[in-house]
């Protein structure tokens, strides 16, 4: 569903990127242009709207939405002691709770106008505001207005970043790694080649650039210590009472680092997921069980077609001829402190992905 949109998107990073790379390499900022995507491709499923680039409905909504967004990603990762000590909110140390519930009511209204203006159209429209609008007839009491705003909330906040920073991290780690960039473009080229632009239906045939991907989220799981979890009763774990209801945190990059159950287990190797399942059934980045994650197969398109694309579409190469720097940022993802930065050349398929319609949705 939506693979229209997501291919456009894509399309739209990569005329983007060809602007200045046609004629030789062009340096360009990726960061920028990985979060831009993710969220176009939430919003156009959620409102039918872009708000980043060109083709935007309306610029003033566009300029709302992207100063929301700034909003809520400076209060991300912030720390808040009232959570942990709390007579600290009687008197709102730093002013922190003041300002987030300020964020909340903005972004309350604006969700709801999305709302109110798909359902005064006359035409029902392919977006999820219109189908969740239309089970709201028969399902009043579950579809409130309330519930729709929370669902379109939680997709724009665990659908776009979680996607943005595993395409830097996959490229990046790429970048540092020529020999495994050239063995993913050799199969790109021997099971796609350069006649048509990569689709979703073809990631089943491309095995390493899968490997690659598997490999990243290992070493940089999106969501380092998942999503909080709650104890639903008393239970003991490996000598450790842990009482009803105790929030509880999963360690994904320490255990995707455990040199116990990897080998070689902070190098970069995506050859170890190659053999088939033997090592993927140890991946946690998306959670496991009941509670991981339902996005986790948009998440896996999205990251794919975009990779794959950027893989057949253009060379790249580093800045300089330093290796790009890895730190880690601090967040609820896992941000790259240096945004990443490379040089791209555009290769001869461009050229045809330039001669398409960009709307072909």
């Amino acid at each position: 569903m939506f693979l229209g949109i997501r291919k456009d998107e894509v399309k739209h990073l990569l005329r983007k990127l060809s602007r200045n790379s046609c004629q030789g390499f062009a340096k360009v900022e990726l960061k920028s242009m990985f979060s831009e995507l993710t969220f176009n491709i939430i919003m156009r499923m959620v409102a039918g709207k872009r708000y980043y680039g060109e083709d935007l409905k309306d610029e003033e909504e566009a300029r709302k939405f992207r100063r929301l967004v700034k909003e809520i990603a400076a209060f991300g990762g912030v720390s808040n002691p009232a959570e942990f000590v709390p007579v600290l909110r009687w008197i709102d140390h730093g002013g922190i709770e003041k300002k987030v519930k300020g964020v909340s009511k903005r972004t309350d209204a604006f969700l709801q106008g999305l709302i109110d203006k798909q359902r005064s159209k006359d035409e029902e429209e392919n977006t999820m505001i219109d189908h969740m609008l239309s089970l709201q007839k028969s399902q009043p009491e579950y579809y409130s207005d309330q519930i729709i705003k929370g669902f379109i909330l939680v997709l724009l906040l665990a659908g776009t970043d979680t996607s943005a920073v595993t395409l830097e991290w996959a490229m990046a780690n790429l970048l540092n790694h020529p020999d495994e960039l050239q063995k993913a473009r050799v199969e790109m080229d021997h099971q796609i080649g350069q006649e048509k632009l990569m689709d979703e239906p073809d990631v089943s045939k491309l095995h390493y650039l899968q490997s690659v991907i598997s490999e990243t989220l290992r070493l940089y799981p999106a969501a380092p210590l998942l999503v909080p979890h709650m104890a639903s009763d008393d239970c003991t774990i490996e000598g450790y009472d842990i009482p009803r209801d105790t929030m509880l945190l999963v360690n994904a990059w320490a255990i995707h680092r455990d040199p116990k159950l990897w080998d070689d287990a902070t190098s970069f190797k995506p050859e170890r997921f190659e053999n088939g399942e033997s090592d993927a059934h140890k991946l946690m980045h998306f959670g496991l069980g009941r509670r991981a994650c339902p996005g986790a197969g948009l998440a896996q398109r999205t990251v794919s077609l975009t990779l794959g694309s950027l893989i057949q579409c253009f060379e790249w190469e580093r800045v300089t001829k330093e290796e790009v720097d890895m730190t880690e940022g601090i967040g609820v993802t896992m941000p790259k402190v240096v945004p990443l930065e490379a040089m791209c050349k555009a290769r001869p398929i461009m050229h045809k992905v330039l001669s398409e319609s960009l709307h072909d949705v």
